[in-house]
């Protein structure tokens, strides 16, 4: 099974993405993760990786499907992926579905934690004062969060014209979004059809 998991910073993507790729297997390509390996890694597409960043430019298109490609051609046995910051666009979302279509997969579920902004800036700003850590300086994350939402709009018509988008309350518990996730998954997950023996005496 093939998903995306959308959700702003500090709405706790990443703690699902890690419960996900425990409990069922999941390997989670995050397009940044994805970027820092290729250049660790010294091969020829890690070295136009290092070459853009040290310019400061963007990665193109092409170079990020072509580390996804990688990573799913890498990851044969894998049980499915999470595709965590990609797509981005919908363009990116076509060349996704694409990718997944040349290896006979595809896209399963798309699934957002839905969260309330002013909320959320408020936990921020609260553990930004109680721990100082930089990341959540609370103007930094109103930006990041206005990114989060313009890149994320014209995704949602799109995969919700494909069946294919879920929300979850991303403002619960860690434990309910995770059992709102995982009931999505079970529903969304092929039934496995029993053999004509298996049929005919009941297994």
């Amino acid at each position: 099974m093939n998903i995306i998991l959308f959700g702003p910073p500090a709405a706790g993507k990443g703690t699902q993405a890690k419960r996900l790729t425990a409990q069922r297997g999941f390997v989670q390509l995050s397009t940044g993760d994805m970027l820092r390996a290729a250049r660790a890694a010294g091969t020829e597409l890690g070295k136009k990786v290092a070459d853009l960043l040290d310019r400061g430019d963007l990665v193109s298109d092409e170079i990020v499907t072509a580390l996804i490609e990688e990573q799913l051609d890498n990851n044969k046995d894998a049980a499915g992926f999470i595709f965590d910051g990609y797509p981005r666009t919908v363009e990116q979302a076509k060349s996704l579905d694409a990718v997944l279509a040349k290896r006979g997969k595809s896209l399963d579920r798309v699934i957002r934690l839905r969260v309330d902004d002013d909320a959320l800036l408020a936990r921020v700003t609260q553990r930004f004062e109680e721990q100082g850590r930089k990341d959540d300086n609370p103007e930094t994350f109103k930006n990041r969060l206005a990114t989060y939402n313009q890149q994320t709009a014209p995704l949602l018509p799109f995969y919700t014209e494909q069946g294919k988008l879920s929300e979850v309350d991303g403002m619960a518990s860690v434990e309910a979004v995770s059992g709102s996730v995982a009931r999505i998954l079970d529903a969304a997950a092929p039934v496995k059809k029993k053999g004509f023996f298996a049929r005919l005496f009941g297994g």
